[in-house]
């Protein structure tokens, strides 16, 4: 069978199967080896545990359950809460500061996090309320944290950039830092938008807040900057030549732990093991995730799929933005429908060659496709975030909350253009840092 025909058949296959309700990782397993089974035969499967366990046999693997131990002890206590108090405290005399500290505490905690629906939890629970008792409307007031909460998986340390950079064999390090000033882009229009929307509402009182002592301006602050200088620490020492992602990211996850059990005193046992729990449940998710499609991209080498695919691409006489509009259009119906990790863990082996062929660099594709991910986050049919924020808010309509969140999509979908016009955007700071990629 021709490959091409073969690759369609395979992602078509693929597509049913996951719809089928069975979970990622065993999805690609399942559809893995009855193509290999087919079309090489019953003795291409032995292979396949090698290829599996192989997959996870990596250092750098390491720093994905540590980070995730420093954003779940993060989210364990009431950091959020904190952050988003102190910055309203210090920014009531903007106006519209409300709506800034929202945004701005998402950004932080997403920084400190790295996980999405934790940034909508812990933002949301404090943030939503207040706007709306205050007036803002509850599109501005659900859309704007729901859309916030997305950066979590821009603004380093991302989870999602490890997994990319294993997939892709990056350089971390980079990733990291080329997610920094479209991080900071993306949270400049979110922050326009809502303040557009704002004062269109013609409510001058929405932009009128509490005033505030100095004194209780400078209370919180102690409870809030010892996780911001673990950021900055964990990102000097990579960034430093102190340490690596690995080493750094296990420096981090401890140094959280203790200051929740410090400052928040999370030292009851029970309290600690639900961190502990929760996060080697994420971690074995998506290490499995990792290694099924491992073994996913192995099947499309086999079979010369991706070898195909990326001649064929080569061959096509069209315009490489033509070509770049096209893959952003399937990543975001991806996006749709899949988490991040499993359709960076699925797009990456067809998509990189593709990429490199048409010219692209792969370290400024991986913030184009974090934001296309992002974009999924607050759209429907899954759009988890918008599901997160109706927990919180169940007496906002979902229709509400979708609507408040589709300007921030047209924002997103900005800061692609502005990165297509202007790649700097997200290559100028690895570039400065750690010297121009070969």
């Amino acid at each position: 069978m021709d490959p091409l025909i073969l690759g369609a058949l395979v992602a078509f296959v693929t597509i049913v199967v996951l719809f089928s309700g069975v979970s990622v990782a065993v999805g690609l397993l399942i559809v893995s080896a009855g193509f290999l089974i087919i079309f090489d035969g019953v003795r291409s499967l032995e292979l396949m545990p090698e290829i599996l366990f192989g997959k996870l046999d990596s250092f750098a693997l390491l720093s994905i359950p540590m980070f995730i131990i420093m954003g779940s002890s993060i989210a364990s206590t009431r950091a959020g809460a904190d952050l988003y108090e102190a910055l309203e405290r210090w920014l009531t005399r903007i106006p519209g500061g409300l709506v800034i500290s929202n945004l701005g505490a998402c950004a932080l905690f997403a920084a400190m996090s790295g996980s999405s629906p934790a940034t909508c939890a812990a933002i949301g629970k404090m943030g939503i309320p207040e706007m709306r008792k205050r007036g803002y409307p509850d599109g501005v007031a659900a859309g704007s944290i729901a859309a916030g909460g997305t950066l979590g998986i821009l603004i380093p340390p991302s989870v999602t950039m490890i997994v990319y950079g294993i997939a892709t064999e990056s350089s971390i390090g980079r990733l990291f830092l080329a997610g920094v000033i479209p991080g900071i882009l993306l949270v400049g229009l979110f922050m326009a938008w809502s303040l557009y929307s704002t004062w269109k509402s013609g409510d001058k009182n929405l932009l009128n807040a509490g005033s505030y002592t100095w004194a209780e301006k400078f209370e919180i602050l102690p409870r809030v900057i010892p996780f911001l200088l673990i950021i900055v620490g964990v990102l000097y020492a990579m960034y430093g030549g102190i340490a690596t992602p690995s080493e750094t990211a296990a420096v981090g996850a401890l140094l959280c732990l203790l200051i929740a059990m410090i400052i928040y005193k999370l030292w009851h046992p029970k309290l600690l093991w639900v961190v502990l729990r929760d996060s080697t449940k994420e971690s074995v998710m998506i290490l499995f995730i990792i290694a099924a499609a491992g073994v996913f991209s192995y099947m499309l080498s086999s079979l010369y799929i991706t070898q195909s695919i990326a001649e064929w691409i080569g061959t096509l006489d069209v315009n490489r933005w033509v070509l770049m509009g096209a893959i952003n259009v399937f990543l975001l119906i991806a996006g749709f429908f899949l988490p991040p990790v499993a359709v960076i863990l699925m797009a990456a082996p067809i998509l990189l060659p593709i990429i490199t062929i048409a010219g692209f660099d792969p370290i400024w594709f991986a913030v184009v496709l974090t934001i296309n991910m992002e974009i999924g986050l607050i759209s429907p049919p899954v759009g988890l975030n918008l599901y997160v924020i109706n927990g919180i808010a169940p007496d906002i309509p979902l229709k509400t909350i979708l609507m408040g969140s589709l300007p921030y999509v047209g924002c997103m979908v900005l800061a692609i253009l502005l990165l297509c016009l202007f790649p700097d955007l997200a290559l100028w700071l690895p570039n400065k840092v750690m010297g121009a990629s070969i």
